[in-house]
């Protein structure tokens, strides 16, 4: 028989935001196939996961997400639910190109972020994503370790924690920044932040 202790753990769930590329250094919307820099690159070299965690790590599908696993060290599973928000057709652009495209575009997005970029996703369509994996993760107990990006964890922390889409916004995702979650009949969070 579980101990209390035991029960009240039996779902642990780091969700570790992928590594820098260059486009999410210097501003713009990252596409999946997006390479590490060399900054974050030498950052995941250095990060080293908890033990606890390193039995089952998923990554996202994105270049980004299974380079950080790789140069952790990591032997880790690709999981789609896992996706980058689809920036649609600003996917792989630049803020400075968007915004020279089109003067409007990316002022109106700023405005209201939520409602996605076009032809992409909005984030209430990630948090339903989100939601259903995060389901998944709590009907079946264990620690484990997700590799994802910013989006998907704000979508995740909305879902948890029942905090309206636009407040996650407010919330800084760093590049290998994690936060941990616990499932006992409800999400919790346990911590937010850097190594």
């Amino acid at each position: 028989m579980a101990t209390l202790l035991e029960v009240s753990l039996a779902t642990t769930l780091l969700l570790l935001c992928a590594a820098t590329t260059p486009l999410s250094r210097s501003g713009g919307f990252p596409g999946p196939d997006d390479a590490l820099d060399e900054p974050g690159r030498r950052a995941a070299a250095a990060c080293v996961l908890p033990v606890r965690f390193a039995g089952d790590v998923l990554h996202a599908p994105s270049r980004a997400a299974a380079e950080t696993a790789a140069t952790m060290g990591l032997a880790a599973r690709i999981d789609p639910a896992l996706a980058d928000i689809d920036h649609g057709t600003w996917s792989g652009r630049s803020f400075d190109a968007i915004a020279s495209a089109d003067t409007a575009a990316l002022p109106a997005w700023l405005a209201d972020p939520v409602q996605g970029t076009p032809d992409g996703e909005t984030m209430a369509q990630v948090q339903a994503r989100i939601g259903r994996w995060l389901n998944a993760i709590a009907a079946a107990p264990a620690t484990s370790c997700a590799i994802t990006h910013a989006m998907p964890i704000r979508a995740a922390l909305a879902h948890a924690l029942d905090i309206p889409l636009p407040a996650t916004l407010a919330i800084d995702v760093a590049p290998l920044s994690r936060t941990v979650l616990s499932f006992n009949g409800r999400w919790r969070l346990q911590s937010l932040g850097l190594d």
